[in-house]
């Protein structure tokens, strides 16, 4: 069977090679990963609504080849919500229908920004990347969360985790979308900084791979306008299809788990279990502001980073 019509929402959508293998150790076809698009369909779109979509396709799956598609191909379809940014005609992820095509596409990573493309210069939340060097350091990933989010507690800021989907964690701290990048990435400066000089000899904040030995890698910088991150739910070009998957932060403390326990293969029964774990984020919003922090910045920038004191 090379193709199959299928109908989402209204919409006709034409699937190619569906039993053709994205991940072959695995057992996953084009088809599953839909199958599986369409289960987290409503914990994922919540949060890749009205945001410029990245995505990065695997036309033979996880052991080919892969590219980056920012705007959308000439024969996409007349009814997909775009956008049009810097000469670009980007794919809004707005609806079932629309990824379910984007799957269609073998489009096996879904990046977006950290705005909604009507408020290009406002985020939505602040974003931390933990990414440590060794693949089997998980336990320095989770070691360096907890202390962030002690950290950001003490702000009296609410924040959320998720696996990157590869090695890493990300926390996320939603906002009131009235912060610029400029104001909302001094902070998240502050706190990298902060926890940087705590932790010498594990943490840098040094962007050059080959300078940072093993220490584990507090990205603030990945945190701008036009940059992106994988979304919540999205699968990642992996070869066990591991999910960059919502985590409580209890779960955090436990020291068993690891970033490829949370694959296409268990998130059904983990979502079944745990529901969405991303809810606070995306639907209530917990809208926060970062007013106190930023004054304390500004009124202490000459001393600021001398001795990490917060």
């Amino acid at each position: 069977m090379d193709k199959i019509t299928v109908s989402v929402e209204e919409k006709e959508i034409t699937i190619t090679n569906p039993n053709k293998y994205l991940w072959k150790e695995e057992k996953i076809t084009k088809l599953d990963y839909i199958h599986y698009l369409i289960m987290v369909a409503p914990y994922l779109l919540p949060y890749t609504s009205n945001r410029l979509l990245t995505m990065i396709r695997y036309p033979d799956g996880v052991q080919g080849k892969s590219f980056y598609q920012k705007g959308i191909p000439a024969y996409a379809p007349q009814w997909l919500t775009t956008v049009e940014y810097k000469d670009k005609n980007y794919v809004l992820l707005n609806d079932l229908a629309t990824l379910v095509w984007v799957g269609s596409q073998a489009a096996l990573e879904l990046h977006v920004p950290f705005n909604t493309y009507f408020r290009e210069n406002y985020p939505s939340e602040m974003i931390i990347d933990l990414d440590p060097m060794e693949e089997n350091n998980f336990n320095l990933v989770q070691e360096i969360a907890l202390q962030t989010k002690e950290t950001l507690d003490s702000f009296g800021l609410n924040s959320y985790a998720k696996t990157s989907g590869a090695t890493g964690l990300q926390i996320y701290i939603p906002l009131k979308p009235n912060y610029t990048y400029e104001e909302t990435r001094m902070v998240v400066k502050f706190i990298a900084d902060y926890i940087t000089e705590k932790n010498p000899l594990k943490v840098t904040v040094e962007r050059s791979i080959k300078k940072r030995g093993s220490l584990l890698y507090f990205d603030y910088l990945q945190f701008w306008r036009g940059k992106t991150l994988p979304a919540p739910y999205s699968v990642r070009g992996r070869n066990k299809a591991t999910v960059s998957a919502p985590l409580e932060w209890e779960e955090v403390q436990q020291k068993k788990i690891r970033p490829e326990d949370f694959t296409i293969l268990t998130m059904k029964e983990r979502i079944s279990r745990k529901g969405d774990v991303f809810s606070k984020l995306t639907t209530t919003r917990n809208e926060q502001n970062i007013d106190e922090i930023l004054r304390f910045i500004k009124t202490h920038e000459d001393t600021i980073g001398n001795n990490g004191n917060i």
